[in-house]
């Protein structure tokens, strides 16, 4: 996992509209960043939701908010209008933008040892600093995490 004062790693890709997003489109503000395994599973599901509940608190404390999997486009924009998600979610299926933060490697799966996605999330600063990194994420209580 990236850790806290480093400088987050440039990205682009392509959200569920077809409309690139860049970390430069956050540029002056605080982003959270998150990265999960995969659209309308139980986990990932539960964690889109908390923050979608508490959506508006984070922009009135001047936070975006940001999802980033492996998913299509079409998957994405089906999980948005599901759980009526207030964000975009960002198709990452080359794995460049995970494998820039350090959101896919090993993990422990049923016993077994698999790559994949590392559910981790990033809080950015306004300078593109990582002012946060949560590894270990509280589906149910996510944005309890981020905000203490």
């Amino acid at each position: 996992m990236l850790q806290k004062g480093t400088k987050a790693p440039y990205f682009e890709g392509v959200d569920e509209n077809g409309d690139m997003v860049k970390l430069s489109d956050f540029e002056g503000q605080k982003l959270v960043l998150y990265f999960y395994p995969k659209d309308s599973t139980p986990g990932c599901t539960s964690e889109a939701c908390n923050l979608r509940d508490n959506y508006e608190r984070f922009l009135s404390l001047g936070y975006n908010v940001l999802g980033i999997s492996r998913d299509s486009q079409s998957s994405h924009q089906r999980f948005i209008a599901k759980y009526s998600l207030p964000f975009h979610l960002v198709s990452d299926v080359d794995l460049t933008i995970m494998k820039a933060y350090e959101a896919w490697g090993e993990k422990k799966s049923f016993g077994k040892t698999v790559e994949g996605v590392l559910r981790t999330t990033y809080i950015i600063d306004e300078q593109g600093v990582i002012i946060n990194a949560i590894g270990k994420v509280d589906t149910k209580n996510h944005t309890s995490q981020i905000l203490s």
